[in-house]
């Protein structure tokens, strides 16, 4: 199993209300929180490009609703929702959320519906790992066809606009993909997004050294401030060595 924190998403138009689901995450060993919007685009624009294992959503907010933005995602994240009403559980259910939390919501029970988000997190990522295992390779459509590609000869993947470059010990592929989608098919532990533009192999990396990390090739490729810390911790080295 990875050692990659939990990755946390959470959106409320009420500050007060981001605030306290805030505080609640810093107290909770393991998790990271990635930003905490206050409406439903700049929460969607987060999802589109960066691994979310798990969001916090109020539901009653403007021009686009949590319903609605749960809804949209065509692979969602697991879902808590967080708000004043009931009235939205029996759809909110329906969407095969976590759970449903009633504000105000007391640290006792927002743990007990983290919990259970993450024995689905682990689970999920548990049956991508056992997937990786049976099946070392993936195959993806370049040039007209589908190429069957061997997780252990993948590189680094690099984001070009719409398309990505599958960088392998024999070639490059470009394939017509987001990074988010090419990353759903990578297993975890042998898989890291280094920053917005670039998915390295970990088996590949041979040195690292400040934000840039060199491959056994002698390439050299940047690491996002954001991504270090966590990149650091899943290779265990520690940031001072």
């Amino acid at each position: 199993m990875s050692s990659t924190k939990i990755k946390c998403l959470i959106v409320d138009d009420e500050p007060i209300g981001r605030e306290i689901i805030e505080g609640f995450v810093e107290k909770i060993p393991g998790f990271e929180l990635l930003a905490s919007c206050e409406d439903a685009f700049e929460a969607l624009e987060i999802l589109q490009r960066e691994p979310v294992d798990l969001l916090f959503s109020d539901i009653q907010m403007p021009k686009v609703n949590g319903l609605e933005l749960v809804r949209s995602l065509p692979n969602p994240p697991a879902i808590i929702f967080i708000t004043a009403y009931d009235n939205f559980a029996v759809d909110s259910y329906e969407l095969n959320i976590t759970d449903y939390l009633l504000k105000p919501v007391s640290y006792e029970r927002f743990l007990k519906a983290v919990n259970k988000a993450v024995v689905q997190i682990k689970s999920k990522q548990e049956i991508k790992l056992n997937a990786a295992t049976e099946n070392p390779f993936i195959f993806l459509k370049a040039e007209g066809k589908l190429n069957k590609i061997l997780l252990s000869e993948i590189l680094y993947i690099e984001s070009i606009k719409d398309y990505i470059k599958i960088h392998t010990l024999r070639n490059t592929l470009l394939v017509y993909s987001s990074m988010k989608a090419i990353e759903a098919k990578l297993p975890v532990d042998k898989f890291y997004r280094i920053h917005q533009s670039y998915i390295v192999s970990l088996d590949h990396i041979k040195s690292l050294m400040g934000n840039v990390v060199e491959l056994n090739t002698g390439l050299s490729l940047p690491v996002a401030k954001s991504q270090k810390s966590a990149l650091y911790r899943i290779l265990n080295i520690g940031e001072g060595i």
